[in-house]
């Protein structure tokens, strides 16, 4: 990976976190476009996670001095908003280690991600108008409510619908938005808990992907990683202040209405054959694979032994010599 395309990485990383777009779906389909999509690639995408990590502790520091004081004994609002935390991380601590790999094998690729990008913009053109007739300004069971006033309850709630964007495409920020949306948060407050809600949840995937993968980390070379996490950085911390601006007089439609168009361009461009996937050339939809032409032999059971993979055959002729590559069984 080149600094180029670490920065264009970081960039699309940055803005998509938070935003309600999704940005592994962004990521997919930018490595996509970069011609990246070997395994170091996927271990980059999460690693500059970190810089969009850095940009909320930045942002909302008060918030987490607050949740620290109370850690402490010394703020009981910041303990409150820090075990409600707790608990919405808590399904994504359980599930994300259990699912993570089936998941990435079965559905991070593009058109997974296009559907998944479609099904969240449908999502998002109905919850604000849901809001509104779900719930007012008053002081009933039906008013809204800040972020002082989350139940533990709700925050699970929340907790439980983070993990459905563990399907690529979906949006983390888009599920945990909607999901405090749905329990009586405002847009804006319910996009505050979501950046909150990032910190141990992107922390703790980028920890366990690093952990359960510590050799792919050196590969990707550190400056191309710090230069991602630098401009990440800088990009979320825009993104971030737009969006609460945003919300602050707007819904959730324009969102929606982005993912259903920049899915339905994708879809008609791999469909047409205006798009292929790197290793095809479609001649028609029929002809689309999904799966990259580096893994479309990844769960065959190789005849042959590891060692045995590439072999050099004599030729018959005095010709030069032919080098035969069996795929190798890798899980």
């Amino acid at each position: 990976m080149d600094l180029f395309q670490a920065v264009i990485l970081g960039i699309v990383e940055g803005i998509t976190e938070y935003l309600p777009i999704s940005s592994t779906g962004h990521l997919v389909l930018a490595q996509w476009a970069l011609g990246l999509e070997g395994h170091d690639d996927n271990v980059y995408a999460i690693v500059i996670q970190g810089g969009a990590i850095l940009a909320v502790l930045g942002l909302y520091r008060r918030r987490v001095g607050q949740m620290l004081r109370g850690l402490m004994g010394r703020y009981a609002p910041g303990l409150k908003l820090a075990i409600n935390l707790i608990i919405a991380f808590l399904p994504a601590l359980i599930l994300g280690p259990l699912l993570d790999d089936r998941i990435e094998a079965a559905l991070l690729k593009p058109l997974p991600v296009v559907i998944a990008l479609a099904a969240g913009g449908v999502l998002m053109l109905f919850a604000a108008r849901w809001q509104r007739n779900a719930f007012h300004e008053g002081d009933d069971a039906r008013s809204f409510i800040d972020i002082e006033h989350l139940t533990w309850k709700r925050a699970l709630l929340i907790g439980l619908l983070q993990c459905v964007a563990m399907i690529p495409g979906t949006s983390r920020s888009m599920m945990t938005i909607v999901g405090g949306m749905a329990v009586g948060m405002r847009p804006k407050h319910a996009a505050e808990f979501s950046f909150l809600l990032g910190l141990p949840t992107l922390g703790g995937a980028t920890v366990f992907k690093i952990i359960k993968d510590p050799g792919a980390l050196t590969s990707l070379g550190w400056l191309p990683s710090l230069v991602g996490i630098a401009v990440a950085f800088i990009a979320a911390a825009i993104a971030i202040k737009w969006l609460v601006a945003y919300l602050s007089s707007h819904g959730l439609a324009i969102f929606g209405w982005y993912r259903l168009t920049l899915s339905a361009v994708i879809a008609i461009g791999l469909y047409s054959g205006v798009l292929s996937l790197p290793g095809n050339s479609p001649s028609g939809p029929e002809d689309i694979s999904m799966a990259p032409a580096s893994s479309i032999f990844q769960n065959d059971q190789s005849p042959l032994p590891a060692s045995a993979a590439t072999q050099t055959v004599p030729p018959t002729s005095s010709g030069p010599m032919t080098l035969i590559q069996f795929p190798s069984n890798t899980t």
